[in-house]
């Protein structure tokens, strides 16, 4: 009976370390997958912080390209920026006028008030028959993208591409001004082609004039600036 004891104890013994060899080789195993888990997670989190470190960072966009220009006004300067790249029919042919020294001496002749401290200031040669050019194809503000936003300059016209040198600065929005393709009658609006960089100041002066109650044509009565404001020069900004 002792023997069958001891031969009991030396098998379970045997099954003891059989055991324990398993429970070491799959631990071994596990520890060869995990270990295999973290570098490669490791290589994957090295590769994307390289690939971050190493990406340029993004371009900040490009603002459309613009002409500056300077109107010496009796009232004082304003410096606008015209939109050459989105207008650039309007813009050339404003340019030209520039060029060529044909709006100096003409006038700020209209102020249209829409309400404290908004409304239009309109200049140009005024129906001034040897400073015109032909006129300009009509760029609408739905083609341009462009809108009659604060600070706008914009061409004076009649019908829709009879503009020529006649011309507009807007204070506040007037949005009733840009191109309504949906709507009904003339549908084109004016073509806005720039705006105010400096001399808003300048602007509400000339806005706040007094005008003739009696002056003027149609919607324009009563708008005519009893004094127009000189505008001395025009000159692009060097």
């Amino acid at each position: 009976m002792h023997a069958g004891v001891q031969t009991q104890a030396k098998l379970c013994r045997a099954q003891y370390r059989v055991a324990g060899r398993r429970q070491r080789a799959v631990e071994a195993v596990a520890w060869r997958m995990i270990s295999r888990f973290v570098t490669l997670a490791l290589a994957v989190l090295g590769a994307v912080s390289v690939s971050a470190q190493e990406a340029p960072p993004a371009s900040p966009p490009v603002a459309p390209a613009t002409v500056s220009i300077v109107m010496t006004t009796s009232e004082g300067p304003i410096t606008l920026a015209l939109e050459k790249e989105r207008a650039p029919l309007t813009t050339a042919n404003f340019l030209r006028y520039v060029d060529q020294k044909r709006l100096d001496g003409v006038t700020f002749y209209r102020a249209m008030k829409l309400g404290a401290d908004a409304g239009l200031i309109q200049g140009g040669p005024q129906g001034e028959v040897k400073r015109l050019l032909p006129p300009v194809k009509h760029e609408p503000t739905s083609q341009t993208g462009l809108s009659h936003v604060d600070a706008t300059i914009s061409m004076a016209r009649f019908a829709p591409g009879s503009a020529t040198a006649d011309f507009f600065i807007t204070v506040g929005p007037v949005l009733s001004l840009d191109a309504n393709p949906a709507g009904s009658g003339d549908t084109a609006g004016f073509a806005a082609f720039g705006h105010v960089v400096e001399g808003m100041d300048v602007v509400k002066r000339i806005l706040a004039a007094p005008t003739s109650p009696t002056a003027g044509v149609g919607v324009m009565k009563g708008q005519m600036i009893a004094a127009p404001v000189q505008v001395l020069s025009v000159r692009r900004v060097k």
